[in-house]
């Protein structure tokens, strides 16, 4: 499939699954201004136990989140009481994506955000002016610039805060009278305005644990939201699924034609699963290393790797397998080569006596430098 947008938003991605379960829905009980029941958001997200026929064509809806499948039953339920959902964990754990599934399902649109950094004001939360055209003729609608939040009161469609603790905290509590009220206020307007959220209008935001302590929320604001933590995949076999789905789709999408080496995807899914878990398969302790050791991050370990295997004309090399698997573990501190070097010296030295392509990562280990 051709695309004229980088990375297309989920929208459009799975439009004809979208039609297909509006279509299908129609009738059943939904929460006012929700574009799909709560159950067909579950399935959705999850993906249909068969084809869905709609107007005599069979159409499947595919398995988008992998994971704990009663985490995203309780978001769901979340956002149907009308109670923020916040998504905290790990980065790499898929918490954007679960926010965009969630959001496009109930609301038809993902693209309704607000990226948390420590330069994000609140004009670029509620809603900032046309300067030139306030000048000109005063606050009058016009001229007034709507933002993120204030979209999706006006339109009742979610709005979602990606990475809130990374924003001052002054900040984060401009939220708090909006959601216990529902209401933002707009002096300027004097006594009309009042913003009143339409039906449907909600928040769903992201944190990373790893930031907590850098801007750490209000309890005020905590109350405001349900908490659910993503975890990391636990199952090794899941692990390579995703690594290989998600590699697919990039490797697709540079029209190179490079096929996917299924054992690679293994060893790299163990690699990751055992290093970030500090156990390996045989039970042994290991030193995790500070570095985040996500699925994200070992998917684009594995394309990465692939595109140059491209470059040099040859099969995947475990030379640059090497080089990346290190480059990734020092990203946070020069401190991890030690545990990486361990681990090469005796988890990978001893698989490699019985296994040639772990014995061709152990002999790779010059690049772990």
């Amino acid at each position: 499939m051709t695309r004229d947008q980088i990375k297309p938003p989920v929208e459009v991605l799975y439009r004809q699954e979208l039609a297909a379960l509006e279509k299908s829905d129609e009738g059943n009980p939904k929460p006012q201004g929700w574009r799909l029941s709560p159950k067909a958001v579950r399935t959705f997200i999850l993906g249909s136990a068969g084809p869905l026929k709609v107007d005599g064509e069979k159409i499947v809806i595919e398995k988008k989140f992998y994971g704990d499948d009663t985490l995203v039953e309780r978001c769901i339920i979340t956002l149907a009481g009308s109670r923020g959902l916040m998504l905290v964990g790990e980065p790499g754990t898929a918490k954007t994506m679960l926010s965009e599934l969630l959001s496009v399902a109930v609301s038809g649109v993902s693209t309704n955000t607000v990226q948390g950094t420590a330069g994000t004001t609140d004009d670029l939360i509620k809603y900032s002016w046309n300067y030139a055209l306030l000048l000109a003729r005063g606050p009058v609608p016009e001229a007034l610039v709507p933002a993120p939040l204030y979209h999706g009161m006006k339109n009742g469609i979610i709005t979602r805060f990606e990475e809130i603790t990374r924003c001052p905290s002054e900040v984060q509590d401009t939220l708090i009278s909006v959601m216990s009220d529902k209401v933002l206020n707009i002096p300027e307007f004097g006594e009309d305005g009042v913003l009143f959220a339409k039906p449907g209008f909600n928040i769903i935001a992201t944190a990373n644990i790893r930031d907590r302590g850098v801007n750490e929320m209000s309890s005020a604001l905590k109350r405001r939201f349900n908490f659910e933590t993503v975890n990391p995949i636990s199952s090794v076999r899941l692990e390579c699924e995703i690594i290989e789905r998600q590699c697919r789709m990039l490797l697709d999408d540079t029209a190179l034609g490079i096929p996917i080496d299924t054992d690679v995807v293994e060893l790299l899914a163990t690699t990751f699963h055992e290093l970030r878990e500090g156990q390996t398969a045989e039970g042994v302790k290991i030193e995790s290393p500070a570095a985040v050791m996500s699925t994200a991050e070992a998917v684009s370990l594995y394309h990465q790797t692939a595109l140059s295997a491209h470059f040099y004309g040859e099969r995947l090399s475990m030379d640059t397998l090497a080089q990346n698997l290190c480059a990734a573990v020092l990203k946070e501190s020069k401190d991890d080569l030690p545990r990486l070097r361990s681990y090469f010296s005796s988890v990978v030295k001893k698989r490699g006596e019985k296994d040639r392509l772990w014995q061709a990562l152990y002999e790779a280990r010059k690049w772990i430098r």
